[in-house]
């Protein structure tokens, strides 16, 4: 398996987590699990061919969603958990 098709798994994966969290109606880590996996399918989107022209925009949501997942997360340590 090549890494490129493994980041959309882990995208999947993420967001797979995040449906079952909302599910339990625990709708803090449903965004944490929704937002990691988009951030890594946007990431994946930005090796493909048939995007070029659209990369710099789709590196800079990358990063947009990645930084939010990182926040996110904090505040989910910070405020759930302790």
């Amino acid at each position: 398996m090549n890494a490129h098709l493994r980041q959309y798994m882990f995208g999947g994966i993420f967001i797979a987590f995040g449906v079952y969290q909302l599910y339990i109606r625990d709708y803090l880590e449903f965004w944490l699990y929704a937002l990691a996996g988009t951030a890594f399918i946007v990431n994946a989107l930005t090796a493909e061919s048939g995007l070029v022209k659209f990369k710099k925009t789709l590196v800079i949501l990358s990063w947009i969603l990645i930084v939010a997942t990182a926040v996110l997360f904090f505040y989910l340590i910070r405020y759930k958990f302790f």
